[in-house]
């Protein structure tokens, strides 16, 4: 059902049960499918592709040029999965010729202010809070939660199941299932609570715990840190996914806990 008080460029592609209240303006080059409610004064334009059910709320503005000096207006697109919900006054720019497209997965929660900037990935199930700052080129790993304020440096990698505090200043990638806080951000243990929520066992939990002493605990560099770990425990999933993180990490990785 959409409003006529509603622009909708004729070659957008909107499923029929899509709702766009008053005031949205929906550009060309656009997809919405089934299920989607588009609120009030919300502006959507060109290379968008939304999924099913989502939930954008009034001022957001999803694939708008990006805001990079290098951009040429290279065709590129913005996708947004199923489910999810894009509070008040989120910004999402669309990509450039480096991944060609923003990203953001299913079920996430972007609360109001959130800015995504172009190249972006972002994975399903992710939470990030109010007024969230995040800069170009960044990949957030499935299942992350970013505290409100908090902004991320272009080209951080945020590993899955992490957990940053509100204001965080992310300047190192962050390792999948820790907890990250302080000024500098530093490692304050892994995310236990979310691991649990998620259907971790207590052994997984432990196992993961036991990698990040060898890293962030024992005092030893990086490179040390990992080969001791792969000498002295078991193979796993978790634990495999943690060495190829910290190793193919470009920025480096956070700081270990200090007192």
């Amino acid at each position: 059902m959409n409003q006529p008080l509603a622009y909708i460029h004729p070659q957008a592609k909107i499923a029929r049960n899509v709702v766009i209240e008053p005031f949205s303006t929906i550009h060309k080059n656009v997809t919405i499918d089934e299920g989607t409610w588009i609120g009030p004064n919300v502006t959507i334009f060109e290379g968008a592709r939304i999924g099913k059910n989502v939930k954008i709320f009034p001022g957001a503005s999803i694939s708008a040029v990006p805001q990079d000096l290098k951009y040429k207006g290279e065709e590129t697109e913005t996708f947004i999965g199923d489910n999810t919900v894009v509070r008040e006054y989120v910004t999402v720019s669309r990509g450039t010729d480096d991944r060609d497209k923003t990203v953001i997965g299913s079920n996430c929660l972007l609360m109001a202010y959130v800015h995504v900037a172009h190249d972006c990935i972002i994975g399903d199930n992710c939470i990030i809070a109010n007024a969230v700052q995040i800069a170009g080129h960044v990949t957030v790993q499935d299942y992350a939660i970013i505290g409100g304020s908090s902004a991320i440096h272009q080209f951080v990698k945020v590993g899955a199941h992490s957990m940053l505090s509100g204001g965080s200043l992310v300047r190192k990638d962050v390792p999948p299932y820790t907890k990250a806080a302080r000024e500098p951000l530093t490692y304050c243990g892994i995310n236990s609570i979310g691991l649990r929520r998620r259907g971790f066992s207590s052994e997984k939990i432990n196992e993961i715990q036991e990698i990040y002493r060898y890293v962030f605990l024992k005092g030893l560099n990086n490179s040390k840190a990992l080969d001791l770990v792969e000498l002295e425990l078991a193979p796993s999933k978790e634990r495999d996914e943690i060495i190829n993180f910290i190793r193919s990490s470009d920025r480096g990785v956070m700081k270990g806990y200090s007192y």
